[in-house]
């Protein structure tokens, strides 16, 4: 049954509520929704017979009240600092909303000063200034005076309204025509739209229906890409388009296995089955892990969040694990999907990525994350060296296999030669594979890849047709990696020999 929307408003109050109760001059609220944040506080306003004020850098300082009208002031105070400094003169206690005001609080101390002074002074005149914003960071001083409030996002039961709502709207445009869609595709657009605001629901619940008067499978993808465009974070967290499917993957059966085996226990939501909640990629450069990680997602039908885990570190103390929190969160509002955190030892190997202690604040906020989260997110981790990870992080409960990504061996090397080969539009058969994977021992997938693009670039300076004497040529000049680098690839592959899952 969906909730009312009164009363939906009295959930959302009751927290600002406890607030004005609590006495905390200084109330952050960080959202887009500025319109259902205004309607919310009149409310407030109205219940406890307060005054509530509105500023803006276009509008001054204006009382609203109920209604589409805003009465204004006939002294605006269009500048932060006079606003600041009326508010500390006045003696009538009032609610000030304050809009967009994160500008004015960098490298502005007198700004600062008088804000603090509004604080220091609310037990004497309980004014509560409000900060109403996309994202805004108090000063270091101020935070002592000050609590975050979020705005409540719409439940399951409020997101489906929202559809009937925007459904019913499209039905009166065109002649009381149905909307054309099933329950299935419909419960699937509940989930796809968790974690975004009403506001943002609408709009693109409007954009899958008014297009051609259905909501179809169709939509999915799109609604999810523009979920994700909406929730950016700055490059931390990138959505990945281009997910594979392991029929491109050469080798990797035991890992196409398991997957395939708890595949219905992740992306069925009603599975009696414990869900899983990641693996670890150990291996080779160049093996295919990453191809591998963006393969999981194809096989279970899922968005891929790839994680940047050198971008989550910022110079301001603080900023990196809000990064990190932040992109959790993404990926929490994003689920179902799989979250692609690729070279995790970048951020959370021991005794490195930062001093003072980031990396061991980072790798506690993951773990809580990881231990706690109710949310339908699938790991892929994936790493070149394990000794930098730190124990806690790759037991058994945090993730449920260490998968090791090995050298491909003679008959995987066939198989990738025919990947890349079909890949190009060419007919495998017209090839000696045998020779080619015999030439190309050593070697990982990327280097056998770049063997068959290296050749296509011989054939045609030379005006040749691609043949297997090209690809044996190619083969001839590289040094593999295996070779460059035996003696660390000996040693991850001794360690890896009892300790992890053949891939």
């Amino acid at each position: 049954m969906a909730i009312p929307r009164a009363e939906l408003v009295v959930q959302e109050t009751n927290n600002i509520n406890q607030i004005m109760d609590a006495s905390i001059p200084l109330v952050v609220m960080e959202t887009f929704e500025e319109k259902k944040a205004e309607d919310m506080l009149l409310g407030i306003a109205r219940q406890r017979f307060a005054k509530l004020a509105r500023w803006s850098i276009t509008d001054g300082l204006a009382t609203l009240t109920y209604g589409p009208q805003i009465v204004a002031k006939e002294t605006k105070f269009n500048e932060p600092v006079e606003l600041l400094r009326h508010i500390k003169a006045t003696n009538e206690p009032s609610i000030y909303l304050l809009c967009d005001f994160h500008p004015y609080l960098e490298e502005q101390p007198e700004i600062v000063r008088l804000i603090k002074d509004i604080a220091l002074n609310h037990l004497s005149v309980p004014n509560t200034l409000i900060f109403l914003s996309h994202r805004l960071r108090l000063p270091k001083e101020l935070t002592r005076y000050a609590t975050g409030f979020s705005m409540p996002l719409p439940t399951d039961d409020r997101i489906l309204d929202l559809i009937r709502e925007e459904a019913r709207a499209w039905s009166q445009k065109h002649g009381d025509a149905r909307i054309k869609t099933d329950n299935v595709t419909l419960k699937k657009m509940v989930a796809t739209l968790q974690g975004l605001s009403s506001s943002d629901v609408r709009r693109l619940v409007r954009s899958a229906i008014w297009d051609d008067g259905a909501i179809s499978a169709d939509d999915l993808p799109r609604i999810n890409r523009s979920k994700f465009q909406l929730m950016d974070l700055e490059g931390i967290v990138s959505f990945e388009t281009e997910v594979d499917d392991f029929a491109n993957v050469g080798g990797l059966h035991n890992m196409k296995r398991w997957l395939t085996q708890r595949r219905d226990a992740f992306v069925e939501q009603n599975s009696t089955l414990d869900r899983p909640k990641g693996i670890l990629l150990l291996g080779v450069q160049g093996g295919g892990k990453s191809l591998a990680a963006k393969s999981v997602a194809g096989m279970w039908g899922l968005s891929l969040l790839r994680l940047d885990m050198g971008a989550l570190y910022n110079k301001y103390i603080g900023e990196t694990e809000r990064n990190l929190r932040e992109a959790l969160q993404l990926a929490d509002a994003m689920s179902p999907c799989v979250l692609w955190m690729d070279e995790i030892e970048k951020a959370m190997g021991q005794g490195g990525g930062s001093d003072s202690g980031t990396s061991q604040r980072l790798l506690g906020t993951l773990l809580t994350w990881m231990a706690e989260r109710p949310s339908r997110v699938f790991i892929v981790a994936t790493s070149n060296d394990i000794s930098q990870l730190p124990p806690e992080l790759i037991r058994k409960g945090r993730l449920d296999e260490i998968f090791f990504v090995d050298l491909p061996d003679a008959d995987i090397r066939q198989e990738i030669f025919d990947i890349h080969l079909k890949k190009r539009d060419m007919d495998p058969a017209q090839f000696d594979l045998a020779a080619l994977s015999e030439a190309s021992a050593g070697f990982n997938g990327a280097e056998i890849e770049q063997a068959v693009v290296g050749a296509l670039y011989q054939a045609q300076t030379e005006s040749q047709t691609m043949n297997t004497q090209l690809i044996l040529s190619q083969c001839s000049f590289t040094s593999p990696l295996s070779v460059v680098m035996a003696e660390q690839m000996a040693s991850l592959r001794h360690w890896a020999q009892d300790r992890t899952v053949p891939a």
